[in-house]
């Protein structure tokens, strides 16, 4: 019995398979069978439709655990998001029960892969670690190497390829899939996975060679994630360069270009309020009881404010509402226009080069 959770989409990965491996007998792990207790099946609906997927997949469950081998190996069995089948009382019961009575023979996997972003620890983890523990199981948690492990981590892994990094190799490769990216709204539960896969790739091109940063650059694609808060900084922050290759890689990673607009927006609207305190003399501990905010944020709200005048900002919001306007297929006047995403996203730079880059 396990319960795996984190952010390390290929850490919990290969722990399932070094799960199946100790649990085989003669050299032999023990069959991987999946499932999911997916948010489709979290709640109910008004014709009880999920609460029969969740009778469903927690009877094919028991199903599979119950059946003891006759040769071979047993099963193990590989629940990923197990916490949507705790939201329930029954399907809850059912699921308690079942990883209080697993059979010998056979294995329980649990794998909680956690939301991106920051987030707390849900009720429903807490009952499956308090079960697992209870019933003897092993509980790991697998987070996504920080930046300054992450080199390290390639390392180690470059060499169970069978390659060595030469010097700045790791650390471009690392820059490559962004584990340099500070803010916390990335979405990292995928960057292992994906450094692992270059890592293949590279050792294809030099089997049990050394890899240099030049490899690194000519082979191995940008894949930096968007991040929303850096964008929305850098354009208070006027850096318009910064700000066009961050909304480049946001469109990239299918953020919708009205998303972006309405989050622009409330910035803009913020760095309007916050000029108007400004330029009446409230500042400091005054601004922060007045926009109701942490500290830190009042003092960069006031930051990029002071890289703007009232009638930029004027200027940046008129521009913005015609940009929405054009995503949505509408001119200025209420008729309609052709709309199309290439189109959309030509006047999202135009707007960010316009209003960033002037004066005021």
């Amino acid at each position: 019995m396990a319960l795996f959770q984190g952010e390390d989409a290929y850490g919990m990965e290969r722990a399932v398979k070094d799960f199946a491996a100790s649990l085989g007998t003669d050299g032999v792990p023990l069959v991987i069978w999946r499932t999911g207790g997916d948010d489709d099946a979290a709640g109910d609906d008004a014709g009880g439709s999920a609460a029969r997927r969740r009778d469903r997949l927690l009877t094919e469950i028991e199903q599979r655990l119950a059946t003891a081998p006759l040769f071979g190996g047993g099963t193990l069995v590989v629940v990923r998001q197990p916490g949507a089948l705790v939201r329930e009382g029954t399907a809850r019961a059912r699921l308690l029960s079942v990883i209080a009575g697993v059979p010998p023979g056979n294995g329980l996997c649990l794998c909680e892969l956690a939301g991106s972003g920051p987030s707390r620890a849900s009720a429903g983890a807490e009952i499956l670690h308090k079960a697992v523990t209870s019933a003897g199981g092993v509980v790991r948690v697998f987070p996504v190497p920080t930046r300054e492990r992450m080199e390290a981590w390639i390392m180690v892994r470059g060499r169970e390829l069978g390659i060595e990094m030469g010097q700045g190799a790791a650390r471009l490769l690392a820059e490559r899939v962004g584990a340099y990216v500070r803010e916390s709204d990335v979405d990292r539960r995928r960057q292992t996975e994906l450094v692992d896969g270059e890592l293949q790739k590279l050792s294809l091109y030099r089997p049990g060679g050394t890899i240099a940063r030049e490899d690194i650059a000519e082979l191995v694609p940008e894949a930096v994630p968007g991040s929303t808060w850096a964008f929305l900084d850098a354009v208070g922050a006027r850096r318009v360069r910064e700000a066009a290759t961050l909304a480049e890689r946001l469109l990239a990673d299918a953020t919708p270009v009205q998303v972006l607009v309405a989050q622009l927006h409330r910035r803009l609207r913020e760095l309007v309020i916050v000029r108007e305190h400004v330029d009446t003399g409230i500042r400091g501990g005054a601004l922060v009881r007045e926009m109701k905010v942490q500290p830190f944020r009042a003092q960069k709200l006031e930051e990029q404010a002071r890289q703007w005048s009232a009638a930029g900002l004027e200027r940046a919001l008129d521009g913005l509402l015609e940009l929405d306007l054009a995503s949505k297929g509408i001119a200025t006047d209420g008729s309609t226009r052709q709309a199309s995403d290439p189109r959309t996203w030509l006047r999202l730079q135009q707007w960010l080069a316009e209003s960033l880059s002037s004066t005021g």
